[in-house]
């Protein structure tokens, strides 16, 4: 068995993208003030106005660590909240990774760009004798901001930071809190954007003279790829869309890869201008 799509080269490092659930949201919520006669050309909703996403855990393989990038929806999702999200290819990150030859132990880090429920309920995952970290050896990276809003959220945020996500990683000594920039390890760094959340945060993946950027839900989807084009899920909307116009200009100039979560199409991208250029694996789109 083989993953359908094939690793990007960052020089040395290596990007794999493995299930973390698929599911389905309202296209207007993903899209925010964009007219529906305009996103629904790009992205056509069901009779519901669901749209078909997925949640791709990014696992990036460096000479010296293997990297988690958020951790998906877990397999913990109730048969209700399974329904509600419409879950149509459940959570299989663990069986993913044993296909590339890795167990749950042989992941150093966690980095979480944010805490919603569907990048962070693979944080903890139930097995036959109850709940486990899935990656029990890994050291978990949360922006500070993003943890102060996880143990006292706002009425908006609690509905999409679950409790049940962060006790065990709370207890068990591997939650490392950072600041505005951190280093992981050589050619890895994370950096606070703000936006969609106040401590979200992007990761940078550097090596050989070669670049990939993963803006988180910043820029969830290839189609989000104007900079007005933003979801209703974003805390502060008007700091997404100067970030994502701050961090195109940046990464643009070093012929960077943008890395995706949420496309069901396309895994990553460079920009070509304010369009789409080369996608990652190559599609006729």
């Amino acid at each position: 068995m083989k993953h359908s799509t094939p690793p990007l080269a960052i020089g040395e490092f290596q990007i794999y993208w493995l299930n973390g659930g698929h599911f389905q949201l309202d296209g207007g919520t993903m899209f925010g003030a964009v007219p529906r006669v305009l996103w629904e050309r790009k992205c056509p909703p069901d009779a519901s106005n669901l749209i078909p996403l997925v949640n791709d855990v990014l696992l990036v393989r460096t000479v010296e660590a293997s990297i988690i990038i958020d951790t998906g929806l877990g397999n913990r999702l109730s048969e209700k909240q399974l329904k509600i999200f419409q879950v149509e290819s459940p959570w299989s990150l663990v069986d993913d990774l044993a296909i590339l030859g890795l167990g749950r132990q042989d992941i150093d880090h966690v980095l979480l760009t944010h805490c919603d429920f569907d990048h962070a309920g693979g944080i903890v995952m139930g097995t036959e004798e109850g709940e486990e970290l899935t990656f029990p050896k890994a050291v978990h990276h949360v922006h500070e901001l993003e943890w102060q809003d996880v143990k006292a959220p706002c009425r908006r945020a609690q509905s999409t930071y679950w409790p049940e996500n962060f006790a065990l990683l709370e207890a068990s000594g591997l939650l490392e809190l950072g600041g505005d920039h951190k280093e992981i390890c050589p050619g890895i760094s994370l950096h606070r954007s703000g936006g969609h959340t106040r401590g979200h945060q992007i990761v940078e993946i550097s090596s050989g003279g070669e670049t990939a950027v993963h803006l988180g839900d910043l820029f969830p989807t290839r189609h989000h790829v104007n900079p007005l084009w933003i979801m209703s899920y974003d805390n502060f909307p008007l700091e997404v869309i100067d970030r994502k116009e701050e961090y195109f200009g940046r990464y643009c100039v070093k012929d960077s890869w943008f890395t995706f979560y949420h496309d069901p199409l396309v895994k990553a991208c460079k920009l070509d201008g304010s369009a789409i250029g080369v996608c990652w694996p190559p599609t006729e789109e």
